[in-house]
């Protein structure tokens, strides 16, 4: 019974640590994966690296592609989306909460390469297509955006064409819609960002020279993998604070298990009594104790690894930048069972060198 105790300890403290690295690897994975290396984002000089404050004329799509050499094509279509961006007030069938909503074009498929449409058709009139995180950053259930289901924003009702996944891009905790649309339920003639992919020859520098060129658009470019390596700056106090919660989650379960084990040894100090009379050296008890311990945290370290890949794993957080998915991938895994490993070598040691000093005879009438 003591032992089993003692494994539950053990297994809740790795456990918890599990799952607030699983938080910060999962926050820096959907920032790493969200931006393109060829993609470049052209949007307004006052939007301060905030696309969703960003404004820019609808031509600016148009000039872009008709100034610019350097843009990929296929068939004759240029791979150029321009985009409206912005958050809103979601309500589904009870509730309504801010969503991310994104106004595209069929261009927006050839751009953003890591979207796949998992289920029902690329949006239509009236109809948004969901992305497959989009229900935690509104706290529905994800049965509420299944095909055919109706959310209202901008006092519209709009039905759930399909869900897309995105590879675990920010993009799939957006509801992707129509621009046409978008722009009329909002009553806006421009757009907000112009998303375009560079050709093999081409240059983010030709297009920022051109953006600081043209004076009347008031644009400015800056390639995707740059913007959201400034969101990541811009998370740094969040992952600092995260690693510190990980530090006080360590610590907390660190005196927790070494009380566990203390109490686990403690509690045999007839039987350690008992084997140094019948012969067994300090050495030979003590490593004893020390191997039962990392038995113990083993375990504990498996049961609470195959508790977080399946509960933890892949489970949905809400966040101000969408949502992303707690990941418990080989670095967490490693992190939270190393942190139980050290637990059950090194809460076995005090205890047991504290039993070990005392007297045989004194030690054989413990309690």
């Amino acid at each position: 019974m003591r032992s089993l105790l003692t494994l539950v300890a053990l297994a809740t403290v790795v456990l918890l640590m599990l799952v607030v690295v699983g938080f910060i690897r999962g926050l820096e994975n959907s920032l790493a994966v969200s931006g393109d290396p060829d993609v470049v984002l052209v949007y307004s000089l006052g939007a301060e690296e905030n696309i969703e404050n960003s404004a820019v004329p609808a031509r600016t799509a148009g000039v872009v592609e008709a100034s610019l050499s350097g843009i990929r094509q296929r068939s004759g279509a240029a791979y150029v989306s321009p985009e409206l961006y912005f958050g809103t007030r979601v309500g589904g069938a009870d509730t309504a909460s801010l969503g991310l909503v994104r106004g595209v074009t069929p261009a927006a498929s050839l751009v953003r390469r890591a979207v796949r449409i998992t289920s029902g058709h690329w949006p239509g009139p009236g109809e948004v297509l969901a992305g497959r995180l989009a229900h935690a950053k509104l706290g529905v259930p994800a049965e509420s955006l299944t095909p055919g289901s109706t959310v209202t924003f901008e006092n519209r009702d709009w039905t759930v064409s399909g869900t897309f996944a995105a590879g675990g891009a920010a993009f799939e905790s957006e509801l992707w819609c129509r621009l046409p649309d978008l722009q009329s339920a909002l009553k806006r003639q421009d757009i907000g960002l112009v998303a375009l992919t560079l050709s093999p020859d081409g240059s983010a520098a030709e297009l920022d020279l051109f953006a600081k060129q043209r004076k009347d658009l008031e644009i400015t470019a800056t390639p995707e993998t740059a913007y959201y390596g400034a969101m990541q700056t811009h998370y740094k106090p969040v992952r600092i604070l995260a690693w510190a919660v990980v530090a006080l989650v360590a610590g907390a379960g660190a005196f927790a298990g070494l009380n566990m084990m203390y109490g686990a040894v403690a509690g045999r100090t007839r039987e350690i009594a008992a084997l140094r009379a019948i012969g067994f050296r300090r050495r030979a008890v003590l490593l004893s104790l020390i191997q039962e311990g990392l038995v113990l945290a083993a375990a504990a370290s498996l049961l609470a690894g195959t508790a977080a890949l399946l509960l933890v794993n892949g489970l949905s957080v809400r966040f101000t930048m969408g949502a992303f998915a707690l990941r418990v991938d080989g670095a967490t895994l490693l992190i939270g069972c190393g942190v139980g490993l050290l637990l059950g070598a090194a809460g076995a040691v005090p205890p047991a060198l504290k039993a070990l000093r005392r007297p045989i005879a004194e030690s054989l009438k413990a309690i």
